[in-house]
């Protein structure tokens, strides 16, 4: 099996969160791909954050894309030059108002790799404790709820995380704890 050879790429729009580009391909067995579009989006990060209580951080906010309020972990962009780990700090705190003494990398996924290159870094964050208030973008209007654990597995196993990244680093964690 071989990679496609790129012979040429436009860019149809870039805006800081709708960046499209049309690619031309040679497939491996020669067929020419004329149009293949493909979404840019920056790295993102996801964290599944474990209270000193025991409690799992989620966060409750409005999502255009899908026009429901929706369940999520606390997630966000890596800026560019950001390290993914410094990006899940920095957007733990921002979003929840919470700080952690350990992190580690749980998974890293694709949320759409037939039509997009970027990549998702899920952690697990463990010992949280409250050190500060929200400190939101002018966009963000987020709830912070805290759940016990079992709550957060019966969520998820019936099918109330409709983000599917989360419900991805959700399992992965899970797994890691050995609770399922």
């Amino acid at each position: 099996m071989e990679k496609w050879k790129l012979l040429d790429s436009k860019y149809i729009i870039q805006r800081p969160w709708a960046t499209l580009r049309v690619d031309k391909l040679e497939l491996p067995n020669g067929n020419i791909k004329d149009e293949y579009y493909v979404l840019e989006y920056p790295t993102w990060v996801n964290m599944v954050g474990v209270t000193v209580e025991g409690t799992i951080l989620f966060v409750r906010q409005y999502r255009h894309g899908a026009n429901e309020l929706m369940l999520e972990l606390p997630a966000g962009v890596v800026e560019e030059g950001e390290d993914p780990q410094d990006a899940a700090v920095r957007e733990m705190l921002e979003e929840t108002g919470y700080a952690f003494d350990r992190m580690e990398v749980i998974c890293e996924l694709y949320a759409n790799p037939a039509t997009s290159g970027n990549l998702t870094y899920a952690y697990l964050l463990q010992g949280g404790r409250q050190v500060q208030e929200q400190d939101l973008d002018d966009s963000e209007d987020i709830e912070v709820v805290e759940m016990a654990i079992e709550e957060a597995k019966r969520y998820l196993f019936e099918n109330k995380i409709g983000q599917a990244l989360h419900s991805a680093a959700l399992f992965y964690t899970f797994r890691k704890l050995n609770l399922l």
